[in-house]
């Protein structure tokens, strides 16, 4: 079992695999605000940077951020010199720099279209990833606007990748928070034989521009997405990917994405993990698509927040990507000869150990017969840290919980920590090690270059990457008409229609290639 992040999820993996919420980052180190002050940016009149600039230094502030291809710049001052610069003959606006934050099941490759020994995430043949060849996708260019990329990963090695230096985040391939690497993954994961997943586009044709706007410090402001967009409508990109937003609406941003949009770029955003009807941004803007989150049976996620300005539908639950090399974590559990699939307990520390297998009912007594074993414990009654807990105290190595309902589950141990490693199987698999008591078991928790992540922030690339796809085939067609023919062509989910939790459906790229290929760009 692979990392779970974003909203966790613990599912399970099988096979058998050596294998949001954090905020952006800004140009200087991303910072609260002093005591006292406030942080806005500040919208001027063209060539009038030096009087504003002059004007803020008067005020005793400070420029935190220059927008790049604005004339703007987020200043930080005293909240008592704000009308003041309101009322300044060269300002055409102020408003406040808000905060933006990103909103993170496989089967095995028969060999078509992939090559054998990959894993094929359930949300590449969902969005019919795996049939509409990514042959022509060297013609477009997708920005990811993230915590950055880790550009030596196994699965990301050979991609063309660009990206850009940021002085108070770093360079683009560097990811403290992993969240970048996972969305890379799911756009472009490499379909390299034995090598864990693909992405939609997995044959190291389409270009990809990492702008990196958030590192390890986890939030903040809308100036910084702002000149992240424009750097990359710079870049020449045909598609923005953003798995961030926030609550309110910013001028600034919403003049950005209007601009992009009126120089061909179709920019994409999550829909948010909130559960509720607020609108994020920039998702919400006219100019932007928003995404909302589905699960693996096509169910809307109840994470996924629910608007009217929820545009398409995109895996979002238990997806399989990239994580930087080492930071993820692998769930494995043999009894005797058998390898089994087991999801991995969260807070379990990352160990290994190995001892006969001895059935410890449902771990709600310390049982001294079990020391130097591995503890085989049935769900029900009992919490998971008790149980694993109880197996410790008994001398246990190990612990395994099994469902006492179909299917697989995700325990936690909440803020207990236990020195032995404790993994989940299904009621199947509980059923099966029963029958196994006394032979040798091994469970553990390794580090793995995967995880599973949850959220709109996992749905979004999926749409993006598609976008990109359908595009390749169909260059001369606008941003605008590829937006327009993906929600057209969308599967058409929940209510009839488009809809508050779905928006027109589930995107999907051989149905939008059709479309388009008899209708034409804009039908």
């Amino acid at each position: 079992m692979m990392q779970s992040k974003t909203r966790m999820s613990t599912i399970a993996l099988a096979v058998k695999m050596v294998v949001a919420t954090t905020a952006f980052g800004v140009m200087g180190a991303a910072s609260a605000a002093a005591p006292d002050t406030t942080r806005v940016i500040v919208a001027f009149k063209p060539g009038a940077k030096a009087n504003v600039k002059a004007a803020v230094a008067a005020a005793k502030g400070n420029v935190k951020h220059e927008i790049f291809g604005m004339d703007a710049m987020a200043i930080e001052v005293p909240a008592v010199a704000l009308k003041g610069l309101q009322n300044n003959p060269n300002v055409q606006y102020v408003e406040e720099d808000v905060i933006r934050k990103p909103f993170a099941l496989t089967s095995p490759s028969t060999g078509t279209p992939y090559a054998t020994g990959q894993l094929v995430p359930y949300g590449i043949k969902m969005v019919q990833a795996d049939q509409l060849p990514d042959t022509n996708a060297t013609n477009r260019k997708v920005c990811i606007i993230d915590s950055g990329m880790n550009r030596d990963h196994e699965d990301l090695v050979g991609n063309v990748v660009t990206g850009e230096y940021d002085a108070g985040t770093g360079w683009w391939y560097n990811d403290e928070d992993g969240h970048g690497t996972h969305v890379a993954g799911t756009i472009a994961a490499v379909n390299n034989s034995g090598v864990g997943v693909v992405g939609v586009n997995a044959n190291k044709k389409l270009k990809l521009h990492i702008v990196k706007v958030f590192g390890a410090n986890g939030w903040a402001y809308s100036s910084t997405l702002a000149s992240a967009a424009n750097k990359c409508g710079a870049a020449g990109s045909n598609v923005i990917s953003m798995s961030l937003g926030g609550g309110r609406k910013t001028k600034t941003e919403e003049n950005a994405f209007n601009s992009l949009q009126s120089k061909g770029v179709l920019s994409i955003a999550a829909a948010g993990n909130d559960g509720n009807t607020v609108i994020s941004y920039p998702a919400g803007y006219a100019s932007v698509m928003m995404v909302g989150a589905l699960d693996e049976n096509k169910a809307w996620a109840t994470f996924s927040q629910y608007n009217s300005a929820v545009e398409i539908s995109g895996p979002g639950v238990a997806v399989l990507s990239t994580v930087p090399m080492g930071t993820g974590s692998e769930a494995v559990l043999t009894v005797g000869t058998t390898s089994y699939a087991p999801g991995a307990m969260e807070g379990s520390p990352a160990v290994v150990r190995t001892g006969a297998l001895a059935d410890f009912g449902i771990g709600d007594q310390v049982n001294a017969s079990v020391s130097g074993k591995v503890c085989l414990i049935a769900r029900g009654t009992v919490d998971f840290a008790t149980k694993v807990s109880n197996c410790q105290a008994s001398g246990g190595v190990g612990a395994v919980v099994y469902n006492n309902v179909a299917g697989a589950f995700g325990g936690t141990l909440g803020t207990t920590v236990t020195s032995i490693p404790s993994v989940t199987a299904t009621d199947v698999e509980g059923a099966a090690m029963a029958n196994q008591l006394g032979q040798s078991a091994t469970v553990g928790i390794k580090a793995s270059n995967y995880a599973y992540f949850d959220g709109t922030s996992m749905a979004t690339p999926h749409v993006s990457a598609v976008a990109a796809l359908v595009w390749s085939y169909f260059p001369t067609c606008t941003g605008a008409q590829i937006r327009s023919s993906l929600t057209k062509s969308a599967e058409d989910l929940g209510t009839a229609g488009r809809d508050t939790k779905y928006g027109f459906g589930l995107v999907r790229a051989k149905a939008a290639y059709d479309r388009i290929a008899s209708l034409g760009c804009g039908n």
